[in-house]
């Protein structure tokens, strides 16, 4: 079961045009950043890196998932949260989610990745078009426990392709900021 309880306040997600106050440029850089996540740090964990599955099921969209994918409230979805790893630490943690009926109409088995990561499948599929990225401070209470911490940022995008649309948040961890300290050090 996923380790998720609602906030009293749903966070506000923002394109980078209307955040009223800007991250340092690194975290911008990562936020905003319009290319593969996962082929970003496949690269800097030279090849190291994983995806471990945490929760895949169905289960009731939480509000502002159901509002950016403008679907009403209380819809049921696949949900698939899942770590991306580079050399085994947990860099970022990622929340995807599709509505049912859209999953059923198109085509899309998230049920089935397992392991594979669902963005080079969206990146590797042309006919797929991503929307704006949108950022805000994660709610420390939708992380898995060990990793609750305050003002940790996350971005999110919806992908779609014909009638099918997926939304995927991704939360940048501490470990993945260290790992970059680590490899800027030693180059």
């Amino acid at each position: 079961m996923p380790h998720i309880t609602y906030p009293l306040i749903s966070p506000v997600w923002l394109e980078q045009g209307l955040l009223p106050d800007l991250p340092d440029a690194q975290t911008l850089d990562w936020l905003f950043d319009e290319g593969s996540l996962t082929r970003r740090l496949t690269a800097i964990s030279d090849n190291s890196f994983s995806v471990l599955p945490l929760f895949e099921g169905w289960q009731v969209l939480r509000p502002d998932e159901c509002a950016a994918l403008e679907l009403p409230l209380g819809v049921q979805g696949w949900v698939r949260e899942v770590y991306l790893r580079g050399h085994g630490q947990p860099w970022v943690f990622a929340r995807s989610v599709a509505a049912q009926g859209s999953l059923e109409a198109g085509g899309l088995n998230m049920d089935e990745l397992g392991t594979r990561s669902l963005g080079e499948l969206l990146f590797s599929d042309q006919a797929f078009e991503r929307g704006a990225l949108q950022v805000c401070r994660y709610p420390r209470n939708w992380l898995p426990l060990v990793d609750q911490a305050d003002d940790l940022w996350a971005r999110r995008s919806r992908f779609v392709r014909g009638g099918l649309s997926v939304l995927v948040a991704e939360v940048f961890l501490p470990k993945l900021w260290t790992a970059l300290s680590t490899r800027s050090e030693n180059n």
